[in-house]
């Protein structure tokens, strides 16, 4: 009930959001400010469209070419017949209603011509972020409800939530972020602030807030070498957002509001810095470099107003760089409008746009440290709880209620198991630190039963030809939909839980073991 809550949060600030800004828009209408108004609908409509242009993409990707859409009857390509299985079985279908084993060719079609032109008609009208979190909604229900089919409807509903939150994250820096820089400065600039431009700008505060916080504590949920994050972690997570974020764009539109021309300079200059900063570092985040280079830039954007971590190890010292980097910027753009602002006019509110500056991100700041010394989770996760519901959907093996299974161990050179000890040495460290812990072990310690015989796994077990993914990137079969299309192939066509497998790769035994077992 907490996650539904949560999800239905979501997607009342993504309303409020959206909404007060075309309120706004029309309000500038009214009083004849016909600049402000295009700028104010501009930064709504383009990301918008941007953003549902990406949405449908997706769908066509998971819906054609034998995917999922041929499992559930919605594609003429695939085999018939694992429709037909999945149907007898009375599986999901992504909202719609599964295509039975007897269903006539006549009616498939007419359920993939449905689906497809409802599909068209949300995301024409800007609604596909908001289908996408009601179907976030229903598939978690319906994982808790029918627990023969709670594997299926766990998966979907995961790759669902991500997908939202990755097209939140992009709409929210195109849309929320500019727009609200925009509204201060106009607010500035007119010397008074009304009641709707104030509201707008608490909107997409919140908003922005709300996404990097909703973001990374999916990133956690979804990946079973890193323990979750708490609710009451992800609301200091969010507060913490809410205050630096707030200290950037007040400075922001300070400086805006005079030197607008020398604001955009700044914007670009910083932007290609953070670009040029996250690109040498090394991300690993997308599957190709095409994608990763264009993954970078949109962060470069993120980076302009708050920090987003995209690299494993700690991070630490390049926060701190980037906060020092922040705060040294923040306070060159306040003071300069300080001193060349009009005092007739900004004597009012000087003093405190200034103390709101420097006291938001203090405040930011100390609840980062406090999120960081007290709630945030600490380390890898050693094991697994056997209620964990990851533990059971991902390692694919039926877990008693009685038993913990031990979390996959990396495989050292010639089987042997490392084991972390007081005493391993310095080389042995950096080999594990360098070492992608598999999803499954390559010769996994399942639980055993109460007569002492391990339970077996069941079901199919995909061998992903590549190292995993490390922290903080998502695992290649939330960003692959090819796999992803693979897993919901296997999930719909058989009874029984589908592992995965990533190949170790720094591990000369995973991938002897790995070739001899293909």
């Amino acid at each position: 009930w907490l996650d539904c809550l949560w999800i239905v949060l979501a997607l009342l600030v993504l309303l409020g959001d959206v909404g007060t800004d075309l309120w706004l828009a029309l309000h500038h209408y009214g009083r004849r400010d016909y600049v402000w108004c295009g700028l104010t609908l501009a930064f709504v409509l383009l990301p918008s469209v941007l953003v549902q242009i990406l949405s449908f993409r997706w769908f066509v990707q998971d819906y054609t070419g034998g995917g999922l859409g041929a499992v559930q009857g919605l594609s003429s390509r695939g085999p018939p017949m694992m429709g037909a299985a999945a149907g007898r079985r009375g599986g999901p279908a992504g909202g719609v209603g599964g295509a039975g084993g007897t269903a006539t060719p006549g009616a498939q079609r007419l359920c993939r011509i449905s689906v497809w032109v409802w599909q068209s008609v949300i995301h024409l009208l800007q609604m596909g972020q908001v289908w996408r979190y009601i179907r976030t909604m229903y598939l978690g229900i319906q994982s808790q409800r029918r627990k023969e089919h709670q594997r299926r409807f766990y998966w979907a509903m995961m790759y669902e939530y991500a997908d939202v939150n990755m097209l939140r994250l992009l709409e929210t820096f195109l849309e929320s972020a500019p727009q609200l820089v925009l509204q201060l400065c106009i607010m500035i600039q007119k010397n008074r602030a009304e009641t709707l431009p104030c509201v707008s700008s608490v909107a997409s505060l919140m908003s922005l807030a709300w996404v990097l916080a909703s973001y990374h504590k999916l990133l956690r949920d979804s990946r079973d070498d890193k323990k979750s994050m708490s609710y009451r972690g992800a609301l200091i997570h969010l507060f913490w957002r809410l205050f630096t974020i707030s200290s950037r764009v007040i400075s922001f539109a300070l400086f805006a509001s005079i030197f607008q021309l020398y604001f955009g300079i700044f914007v670009v200059v910083h932007w290609c810095a953070m670009a040029f900063w996250i690109i040498h570092g090394g991300t690993d985040f997308c599957m190709s470099k095409w994608e990763e280079i264009l993954f970078n830039m949109v962060v470069g954007i993120v980076y302009i107003f708050c920090w987003f971590n995209v690299k494993e190890g700690r991070t630490r010292y390049r926060m701190f760089a980037y906060y020092t980097v922040v705060l040294t910027e923040n306070a060159a753009l306040t003071l300069l409008w300080f001193f060349y602002r009009d005092p007739d006019t900004t004597d009012s509110y000087a003093v405190p746009a200034l103390c709101c500056v420097f006291l938001s991100f203090a405040a930011g700041i100390a609840l980062m440290l406090f999120y960081y010394g007290v709630l945030h989770p600490m380390g890898p996760r050693v094991k697994v709880f056997a209620s964990s519901c990851c533990a059971e959907l991902l390692w694919g093996i039926p877990l008693p209620p009685d038993v913990e299974p031990m979390a996959p161990q990396s495989a050292g050179y010639r089987g042997v198991q490392v084991t972390p000890t007081r005493a391993v040495t310095e080389q042995q460290e950096e080999l594990t630190a360098d070492t992608c812990l598999p999803v499954f072990q390559v010769r996994a310690m399942v639980p055993s039963t109460p007569s002492g015989r391990p339970y077996p796994p069941e079901g199919p077990l995909i061998k992903i030809d590549i190292p995993r993914k490390r922290y903080p990137a998502w695992d290649a079969h939330f960003v692959d939909r090819r796999l992803r299309r693979t897993i919901n192939i296997l999930q719909y066509v058989t009874p029984t839980a589908v592992g995965i497998r990533y190949r170790d790769g720094p591990l000369l035994y995973e991938l002897l073991q790995y070739e001899s077992s293909l």
